[in-house]
């Protein structure tokens, strides 16, 4: 596609930051409708396996987010007591690190920076309003009263997608899965050179992930009701309780956890849109298109993976409907594969019944699904 495209990207979180700079270092214009007023207030801390590497060389920032981060290159596997099981060797793939631990504020940080230097426009505390698309292009109106004409928009406005309610209405909504991520930023320990996962205890999972040389995150996964929601004054209580149970490392770094404010809950929740992910000139990408479990540490992985090979279908496909439709059967089987094997991971370390097919994906097994994943997109 030789002529230069108006695109809005709706949401300017990982995603939607790399679709945006993509595309303005290949000289169209774009904007981004970000609903917060900042970049930076975006949680804990981000696992970028060697594919979501490969991209940030892609978009010129890999530097600054190894600069920014922790590189490693062995997963450590333990008992709940603490004492290793097993150090399973990660994958590299040409040039890039195998795995970057990395601050969400300061991902957020290096892409901003590198959508400003490529003219990118990013309004903020803005979302779509009213969006209008008659076949030759989009008009949009913003929460802020400014009004548009775009050639393509593209939702990456996350798993609860207002852009994917107005295509769908209430058809692809969140699935909760029965379980929930809690994580909270520590002091790194020294022996923590890579992701400490600890297993065995029936009532968690725990993570130690380093993100930078001083600073490491713990995580947990646990099994909570629909209706549970973690309590702003004791959530630091509510973790030590599911974590009672480990020792080693994990207790070591839940020992430093006193504040409740700091500890960051989510429910774990996937979302598959069974539909084409583009309707006429509006696309849905990233987690509002196909959320997967953090099982494999590869949903934002799996946003700018979509955000490149998107930029690329519009270079190399004349006409957006059919650049959409080029992107959406390169991308579509690659991240439903991330999202059935993400889940199957989630039911095997649970103890949940699998279904045939999720026993075919797992004996691939997770080093197997991390070489899959290292694969061109």
């Amino acid at each position: 596609m030789a002529s230069s495209l108006r695109v809005l990207v709706h949401g300017g979180g990982i995603g939607g930051l790399s679709l945006a700079i993509a595309l303005a270092r290949r000289g169209h214009t774009v904007e981004v409708a970000e609903l917060r007023a900042e970049l930076d207030a975006l949680g804990v801390g981000i696992v970028q396996p060697s594919n979501a590497l490969h991209v940030m060389r892609e978009l010129g920032v890999l530097e600054q987010c190894l600069e920014a981060g922790f590189e490693w290159e062995v997963l450590t596997v333990c008992d709940p007591a603490g004492n290793t099981l097993a150090g399973i060797p990660q994958p590299r793939m040409g040039g890039v690190p195998a795995n970057n631990g990395i601050p969400r504020p300061a991902l957020a940080g290096v892409l901003g920076r590198a959508a400003a230097e490529t003219g990118v426009r990013i309004r903020f505390g803005t979302t779509i309003a009213e969006l209008a698309d008659d076949g030759s292009g989009v008009d949009a109106v913003l929460s802020d009263g400014s009004k548009g004409r775009w050639d393509l928009v593209a939702g990456f406005d996350g798993i609860g997608s207002p852009l994917r309610r107005r295509l769908y209405g209430e058809r692809f909504r969140p699935e909760y899965t029965g379980f929930a991520n809690w994580r909270v930023t520590v002091p790194r320990q020294p022996e923590v050179r890579g992701v400490v996962m600890s297993t065995g205890n029936p009532a968690a999972k725990a993570l130690l992930t380093p993100i930078t040389g001083e600073l490491m995150y713990l995580g947990a996964v646990s099994a909570e009701a629909e209706g549970f929601r973690s309590d702003p004054e004791r959530a630091h209580e509510q973790l030590a309780e599911r974590l009672a149970g480990f020792g080693g490392p994990v207790a070591e770094a839940l020992a430093q956890v006193t504040d409740p404010r700091a500890v960051v809950y989510s429910r774990i929740s996937q979302v598959t849109v069974d539909a084409p992910w583009h309707v006429g000139r509006v696309v849905l990408a990233g987690d509002a298109a196909h959320a997967s479990t953090p099982h494999l540490a590869q949903g934002a992985a799996m946003a700018v993976e979509d955000a490149l090979v998107l930029a690329q279908s519009l270079d190399a496909v004349d006409g957006v409907p059919a650049a959409l439709a080029a992107w959406e059967e390169r991308r579509r089987p690659r991240a439903m594969w991330v999202q059935n094997m993400s889940r199957a991971v989630l039911k095997q370390e649970t103890g949940a019944p699998t279904t045939p097919e999720e026993d075919e994906l797992l004996k691939v097994g997770v080093p197997g699904a991390a070489h899959v994943l290292v694969q061109p997109y």
